[in-house]
């Protein structure tokens, strides 16, 4: 059924899903809601149990029980939450675990990336898979694995690097941090 999706919309998806239990997987650009849509559908194809972040409000009300079925590890944006120590401990204490973040942290436009995504492979001790949804070329592509350093800046550049020619629905929503 997603592969179908993907190709009744004209997606391309390049690249192998890494044989990984646990990694972040850098979910970007992020400029629309159909980016998650996209997502959802490229690890359906891959068969790969995504999580993803999002605002606890989403796994509310009628529908919360299938947002959270999806995949959705409630975030409360209004509190002072360390979603870093959090998420590393979910890290530790599941077996297997692929967390899909955009490292924009919102659709808006963002003049850098936010470091959360970083942080959380970096302190859960799992790598970044890089996956990049191009709706210039229209392809989902698992462009690289990478471990994370410590060093963000210098890690930073190669990340960003695999996403420079990379186009978001919203083309002007979607910045490298230069």
């Amino acid at each position: 059924m997603c592969a179908a999706y993907l190709k009744l919309s004209g997606w391309n998806v390049y690249g192998n899903f890494p044989a990984l239990d646990k990694a972040v997987l850098v979910a970007a650009p992020h400029t629309s809601n159909w980016d998650g849509i996209n997502m959802l559908a490229t690890a359906g194809f891959y068969r790969v149990k995504l999580k993803w972040m999002g605002k606890k409000s989403l796994t509310t009300g009628p529908f919360g029980g299938l947002i959270k079925w999806l995949g959705c590890v409630p975030i409360d944006r209004s509190a002072a939450n360390d979603v870093v120590r959090a998420m590393t401990e979910a890290f530790a204490s599941a077996p297997r675990m692929i967390l899909a973040i955009p490292p924009e942290g919102t659709r808006s436009a963002r003049r850098e990336w936010k470091t959360g995504f970083y942080h959380i492979a970096h302190a859960a001790n799992v790598p970044l898979i890089l996956s990049v949804l191009d709706y210039g070329a229209k392809t989902i592509s698992l462009a690289a694995v990478i471990s994370p350093s410590g060093d963000y800046n210098a890690d930073l550049k190669i990340i960003q690097s695999y996403y420079a020619d990379a186009r978001g629905k919203h083309a002007d929503k979607f910045t490298l941090t230069r």
